[in-house]
């Protein structure tokens, strides 16, 4: 029997199922907003904020994956839904990939975006250095880390002072509550036993120009995840800012064909 969840949650549109899971220091709205309403013309779209995140509290101690992954289906019951397809970004796909494994019986596909399976050594170090920044307290610093590191080289290389000097704004206004605590999971995640029992279609979206969870990442969770097909996009860690029309179209393209198929 499914759980009740405390998570706060935007559900919008009619149509089958879909999940959304964000990525570690986001939210539903900070990372699936531009495409929200492109979703929700053909899904159900649930989007719990984590704890920490949108209007969810902070969690009293450290984030565990499988609460949080039983959480995220306990929401989208609680919306009406018995079955869903999950869209994972970031962290969101560790989250999808082990709600997949714990709930079988409700997942149908998978989307998983700019996501990995584990840390590898160098991303391990972008962990550490991101925990520092964060508990420095330094919110212009950490703003400025963030953006260089998150977004793509093309998207800050064409931009006028202006610009940039919003985007740092808007990455020093948006930081949660819950940042620290959501990180520090992302330096605890280690999914890779999951993904040899997936049994869902899954689409793996390659962010090809990502720093932060490179394409060697995408491509160790595509590999080991039976009959998953790889796609490309060529956007940063940031693909909601980079390029969202691609990306909304890679997403909806794969699930409009699992579900003609069903």
């Amino acid at each position: 029997m499914t759980s009740t969840s405390p998570l706060a949650r935007i559900v919008r549109g009619t149509g089958p199922g879909l999940l959304l899971a964000h990525g570690g220091t986001g939210s539903i709205e900070g990372n699936y907003g531009p495409i929200l309403d492109g979703l929700a013309e053909r899904h159900r779209v649930v989007g719990p904020d984590y704890p920490g995140s949108g209007r969810t509290p902070r969690a009293s101690g450290p984030l565990d994956l499988d609460t949080l992954a039983d959480q995220l289906v306990a929401t989208a019951v609680e919306e009406g839904l018995d079955t869903f397809a999950i869209a994972g970004y970031s962290l969101g796909g560790p989250v999808a990939l082990r709600a997949a494994t714990r709930h079988p019986e409700r997942v149908t596909a998978l989307v998983l975006t700019a996501t990995f399976a584990h840390p590898s050594a160098r991303m391990r170090l972008l962990v550490d250095d991101w925990l520092r920044h964060l508990r420095s307290g330094d919110q212009e610093a950490t703003a400025r880390w963030t953006a260089l590191i998150g977004a793509g080289a093309p998207f800050l290389d064409r931009m006028t002072p202006e610009e940039l000097g919003t985007v740092i704004e808007g990455a020093r206004a948006s930081v949660p509550p819950g940042a620290i605590d959501q990180v520090e999971l992302v330096g605890r995640i280690d999914v890779r036993e999951d993904l040899g029992r997936i049994r869902v279609p899954t689409l793996v979206i390659s962010t090809t120009l990502d720093a932060m969870a490179t394409p060697y990442h995408h491509r160790q969770v595509a590999d080991a995840i039976p009959g998953a097909r790889l796609a490309e996009l060529a956007s940063g860690h940031l693909p909601f800012a980079e390029a969202p029309a691609a990306w909304l179209g890679l997403i909806r393209t794969f699930l409009d064909a699992q579900e003609a198929r069903s």
